[in-house]
């Protein structure tokens, strides 16, 4: 008895028979024997956890001075291979869904390791238990076991097989695995000696990962710098489009990145990217397929991954990118509301999980260079109407005079000088010339009275809007219910609400059909809110000729401009002016 337990037992044979006090002899001598026995186990024991120690130590140290992960893993490993006498150690790293790759390892036939492979999890091996589990798990008899990690162990001669997790941040990171050539050589307590290891593990591949964290923020923050400048500096589209391709592909370190619009007729125009030889060019349009991520992302709205290994994306085909990519990843870009296009990338390897986020940050920037692009787009349209108004204005009121006051002034001016003529040659009958002479001037007054008031009305110029737009609703044969203050306003703010007011009330008149309008200006937080309401058939064009030339000049005064209307619901007109 070694420590209470049976650990063998003495025969002792002999031609003759033996004493009767041979038991007690024998006793005396097995206890010397269990004496040394144990003596010998504990110094085993304490070599063995000295040397346990040792290597945790040094270990720990590489950990402490911040080594490559890959000297820690691989110090890891022939530690653990020495202390178990196990025939192989192999440390490997899920990659979502049913695959690991094998990141480190020490073997006695070191050719018999896959560094750098990866390998599938389908079955039920050590390291699929440890992975749907999160615990240790072993195995001592790999005959008939299914999976590639099984035919990996037979084909190493392996019959047992120990896994522990590898936690990182609270999550299974990946296995650690011992094989053994027999069931009994790997202890029992094997799982426990190889947690410690693994903690040890598990913090430099925290302190590696957050420094790579600090690393890969630092670079995608100069890389969103770099194209927040492009926009900010209002550089031609195409020059963000390709410069965010080439910084989304650089920074998640894919092989391809494309962005595209999409199309009314289903297609989508690719505007910039980042391809292998041969792939797509800029400005091509093609149609994806139905069960690409760019279709996917069109018809939710929302990012897409698909993953090689995820069964749902099995048969995926998707255009703009490589067909080898092991994850396919787009995420849409939105602009003032609108799903304008998606940006794209796709790598042979698994993406990280905030992959979308980051591919996020990027179409932001996208769809602000995009809104800033129609802006002034939309500048450069308004301004453009805003002069050809004027000119039109200008040519209307050359025309008005050359046709009216201009043509009564000539009439008046000729007859003068008949009547100039009569008088010389003291001739009687110069009444009728100067009544003729008298009904022209008067007419060209008239004209030019009117004339000036379309420009700026007199009731408006002398009392105010609410004179200016009563004088416009008792012209109109449609009854016109006003609710106008009295006080004055600066004139260049109450001639733009007048004019809203009429060209508002003017397409009433025209194409509303309605039985009545109501027209409300009311004066609050610093702002002239001017609205014109009718009850008619509704369904006006926002983009029509009034409704621009409205839009245009409340804008041009660093206003806002709103219309609704529904069809069957009437049409509401609203400005905001600033005071």
């Amino acid at each position: 008895m070694v420590e209470g337990r049976l650990w063998g037992v003495v025969i002792v044979t002999a031609g003759e028979p033996l004493p009767l006090d041979t038991g007690e002899r024998l006793e005396k001598f097995t206890e010397l024997v269990a004496t040394a026995i144990a003596n010998a186990e504990a110094r085993e024991e304490l070599q063995r956890l000295a040397d346990e120690q040792a290597a945790l130590r040094r270990v720990a140290t590489l950990v402490a001075n911040e080594a490559p992960r890959e000297e820690v893993f691989n110090a890891i490993a022939e530690g653990i291979g020495t202390l178990l006498e196990a025939e192989e150690i192999r440390m490997l790293r899920y990659e979502g869904g049913d695959s690991v790759v094998e990141e480190a390892g020490w073997g006695r036939n070191p050719s018999l390791l896959t560094l750098g492979v990866r390998h599938s999890l389908k079955g039920d091996g050590v390291t699929a238990r440890v992975l749907r589990t999160g615990k240790p798990a072993r195995m001592d008899d790999f005959d008939g076991a299914p999976g590639e990690m099984a035919a990996i162990a037979r084909a190493n001669r392996l019959r047992s097989a120990v896994g522990i997790p590898i936690l990182v941040d609270g999550r299974v990171w990946g296995a650690m695995v011992a094989g053994a050539l027999e069931p009994d050589m790997l202890p029992l307590d094997t799982d426990a000696r190889l947690g410690q290891f693994t903690e040890l593990m598990a913090t430099a591949i925290a302190n590696t990962e957050s420094r790579a964290r600090a690393d890969r923020l630092a670079a995608e923050q100069a890389a969103l710098r770099r194209v927040a400048t492009l926009v900010a500096r209002e550089a031609d589209p195409e020059a963000v489009f390709g410069a965010v391709a080439d910084e989304v592909g650089s920074l998640l370190g894919c092989d391809s990145s494309a962005m595209v619009r999409f199309e009314p007729d289903g297609t989508v125009t690719v505007l910039g990217g980042r391809h292998p030889p041969g792939r797509r060019t800029i400005d091509e349009r093609v149609a994806p397929a139905p069960d690409s991520v760019i279709a996917a992302v069109r018809r939710s709205g929302a990012a897409v991954r698909f993953a090689a290994d995820d069964p749902s994306a099995e048969g995926t085909s998707a255009p703009l990118i490589t067909q080898r990519s092991r994850c396919r990843l787009a995420t849409p870009i939105v602009v003032r509301g609108d799903l304008w296009g998606a940006l794209t990338a796709s790598c042979e390897r698994a993406l990280e999980r905030d992959a979308e986020g980051r591919l996020a940050d990027f179409a932001d920037l996208v769809a602000t260079a995009i809104a800033n692009g129609d802006s002034r787009d939309q500048l450069t349209a308004s301004r453009a109407r805003v002069l050809t108004a004027a000119d039109e204005a200008r040519r209307r009121v050359a025309r008005d005079l050359h046709d009216g006051a201009q043509q009564r002034l000539v009439h008046t001016i000729l007859v003068l000088k008949l009547i100039q003529g009569a008088l010389r040659n003291s001739e009687e009958d110069t009444d009728a010339l100067v009544a003729e002479a008298l009904a022209h001037a008067e007419q060209g007054n008239r004209e030019l009275r009117e004339l000036a008031h379309g420009i700026l009305p007199e009731a408006l110029t002398q009392g105010g809007l609410r004179a200016g737009v009563d004088a416009i609703a008792r012209r109109l044969d449609l009854p016109v219910r006003l609710d106008i203050p009295a006080e004055r306003l600066p004139r260049a703010i109450e001639a733009s609400a007048y004019f809203v007011v009429a060209e508002a009330l003017t397409n009433v008149m025209k194409h509303s059909r309605a039985a009545r309008a109501e027209v409300t200006v009311s004066v609050r937080d610093g702002m002239l809110d001017v609205e014109v309401l009718d009850d008619g058939i509704g369904g006006a064009d926002p983009a029509g000729h009034g409704m621009l030339g409205i839009k245009d000049r409340v804008e041009v005064l660093g206003g806002r401009f709103e219309t609704a209307s529904p069809p069957g619901g009437g049409t509401r007109v609203s400005a905001a002016l600033p005071l």
